[in-house]
């Protein structure tokens, strides 16, 4: 499908998913059998039907449970590197989303082609340092990976749904201000499976927002940008530096208005050019009449650095969690990896 047309087609279903449109009300006959179909494969793999494989090293899962962008990544580099700070060796599977890789998995480093090992994992490779291997079936790129570097845990990207690959922990990461929807499975509304599945998970990342206010099991967390690199050259500025300035903003993610409100908290006047999640980055896609800055996201970023004009550069986030939320996620986690270790 063209990008331009999955951008009207995503279009579409936010409206019904998240605006309130009563259509999905309407597909929800066509969602029950999928939503049936979810919960009788977890079932199945819970009641030892399917097989499930345990990998050498513990697993820690994170994933969620709607379509689009949560925060997902960010997550995954925040806790590699919480986890190193503990003494652990980490490494990380992912299924290489968009990779037109011939074989799988793949072993990806920072140098790797986005477009044959997807954008993701080169991103995870270039921001935590740490063995990335990348595959559709997790259960084969864990032990690929795990054939050719021993680590101590490993954090399996966008896996709560890929039930055949053991856990030892288990991390849903919720979009604060978007929620769940409207609660509905697919077509019908953005879940990947019933809303309950979040009461069975160890621990909920809130990305910004007030979703799951009450919860017990709820970490609050939002994304803070720490600094932006021209992709031309490395060169380093503050995002406060473009503080007042008129930018074009250009977003191939699950959900670029977060990163168009991200640039506009930060006082910069936004242009706003979404593309759809994973989407191809040309150079048309970056060229404007006039001179002023292209922002991109760091995802982005590792798919046009070779061709990006001068004036293009890549805002770097992290992941920021609220009071001691961060070092109280980590103690339950510590805690879990010491009594089954």
């Amino acid at each position: 499908m063209a990008d331009w047309a999955r951008r009207r087609l995503t279009g579409l279903f936010n409206a019904i998913w998240y605006g309130g449109s009563p259509l999905g009300w309407l597909l929800w006959p066509v969602a029950l059998p999928y939503r049936t179909a979810a919960v009788l494969r977890r079932a199945l793999y819970r009641r030892g039907l399917l097989r499930v494989v345990d990998p050498e090293a513990p697993v820690l899962v994170v994933g969620n449970i709607t379509v689009g962008g949560t925060g997902k990544t960010p997550c995954i580099v925040w806790l590699a590197a919480a986890l190193q700070q503990r003494g652990l060796d980490v490494g990380i599977v992912t299924r290489g989303y968009k990779g037109r890789a011939r074989a799988w998995p793949q072993w990806v480093t920072r140098d790797s082609d986005p477009g044959q090992v997807g954008d993701e994992p080169v991103l995870l490779a270039q921001r935590t340092g740490f063995p990335v291997a990348a595959g559709p079936d997790r259960v084969a790129a864990a032990k690929f990976l795990l054939a050719r570097r021993k680590v101590d845990v490993l954090l399996a990207d966008d896996g709560l749904q890929h039930y055949r690959l053991g856990r030892r922990f288990e991390i849903g990461v919720v979009d604060g201000q978007r929620g769940l929807g409207n609660g509905l499975c697919l077509p019908a509304g953005p879940l990947r499976e019933p809303a309950g599945r979040l009461d069975s998970v160890d621990a909920i990342v809130v990305n910004s927002g007030g979703w799951g206010q009450g919860r017990g099991d709820v970490y609050r967390a939002a994304l803070a940008p720490v600094r932006v690199e021209r992709l031309a050259d490395g060169a380093v500025r503050g995002l406060d530096d473009f503080k007042g300035s008129e930018v074009h903003a250009v977003a191939g993610i699950g959900h670029p208005e977060r990163f168009f409100a991200l640039l506009e908290r930060s006082g910069v006047t936004v242009d706003p050019r979404p593309l759809g999640d994973h989407a191809t980055i040309r150079e048309a896609d970056l060229g404007f009449a006039d001179a002023a800055a292209v922002l991109i996201t760091e995802k982005d970023a590792v798919k046009c650095r070779s061709f990006a004009p001068r004036n293009t550069w890549a805002v770097i986030v992290d992941l920021a969690f609220e009071g001691d939320d961060g070092d109280r996620l980590m103690e339950v986690l510590m805690r879990q990896l010491e009594v089954q270790g």
